[in-house]
């Protein structure tokens, strides 16, 4: 029993994704590092050492050496009062996106969508608080602008606010969905956001029960958008296709009735071929 107890108190549980590690093999030195390049983000380019310390819970002595050691490594740069993120960065994104299937199974697909319709089209998957791009289809005509909703590869939208997003917590189990939510409190981004816990969870119930989600200007005033989720061959939901239109472009009747047979039968073919 005490050998057990031993063995459990020598484990780590990463929070998150729920993975374990030995103590033992657990390199602290690369989580701080990581911390810091994780307190970038859409709200945040510059940090400077007060921020960093605040930020990641470090004391300023170990913040600054851990900027120091960043712009020495070449993954930030220094203007003499900031820190903020080098090129350099981008070589994990590239290299994510150049050797991961997914994105390459997807990709002529999206095009396909885009060349039936002129709408953009993106496949999102979940990292933590937020949906993530990994795919997105390239409008030859596109005119709209739609900042900064779906625009880019890697992009990052909050999951609750977004249609992909609650895709994709709807298919969390119910556990992992409170669990989300004591960590991620919901928060108001317009006034059509939903920022109630338990009547959040009921949306997530009906997305669920459908298997496709509407939402509109809850991340962004002006934009609406319509995602399906992407089921691996074991049956669990790997991603979220979805398509991003301005309000004054599209109707939300257009996205349903015409739009959304075209999202379901994508989804079914990437399934026979992921």
């Amino acid at each position: 029993m005490d050998n057990a107890k031993d063995v459990e108190k020598n484990i780590l549980q990463n929070p998150d994704n729920q993975k374990t590690i030995r103590h033992e093999d657990f390199v602290a030195g690369i989580s701080k590092g990581m911390s810091i390049l994780e307190c970038y983000g859409s709200e945040r380019h510059r940090l400077n050492i007060s921020i960093a310390a605040e930020k990641t819970g470090l004391t300023r002595a170990a913040a600054r050496r851990h900027l120091l050691t960043l712009e020495y490594l070449g993954y930030l740069e220094f203007d003499g009062h900031y820190y903020y993120l080098a090129p350099k960065v981008l070589k994990f994104s590239g290299a994510y996106l150049s050797g991961s299937q997914l994105p390459k199974i997807c990709q002529p697909l999206l095009n396909l969508l885009t060349t039936q319709t002129s709408l953009i089209f993106s496949v999102m998957v979940l990292d933590g608080y937020e949906a993530i791009t990994i795919a997105r289809s390239a409008a030859h005509q596109q005119t709209d602008r739609v900042n900064p909703y779906g625009l880019h590869l890697g992009n990052r939208l909050p999951a609750h606010a977004t249609s992909a997003g609650k895709i994709l917590l709807a298919h969390l189990e119910p556990h992992e969905q409170k669990q989300w939510l004591e960590k991620y409190p919901l928060k108001g981004l317009t006034k059509y956001s939903c920022t109630d816990n338990v009547r959040f969870l009921n949306i997530l119930d009906e997305i669920k029960e459908q298997d496709w989600c509407y939402s509109s200007e809850e991340h962004e005033l002006g934009v609406h958008a319509l995602a399906v989720p992407i089921y691996g061959p074991k049956g669990n939901v790997v991603a979220a296709l979805n398509i991003v239109s301005p309000t004054m472009r599209t109707t939300k009747t257009y996205l349903i009735q015409q739009i959304l047979p075209l999202l379901q039968e994508t989804a079914r073919e990437l399934r026979n071929v992921i």
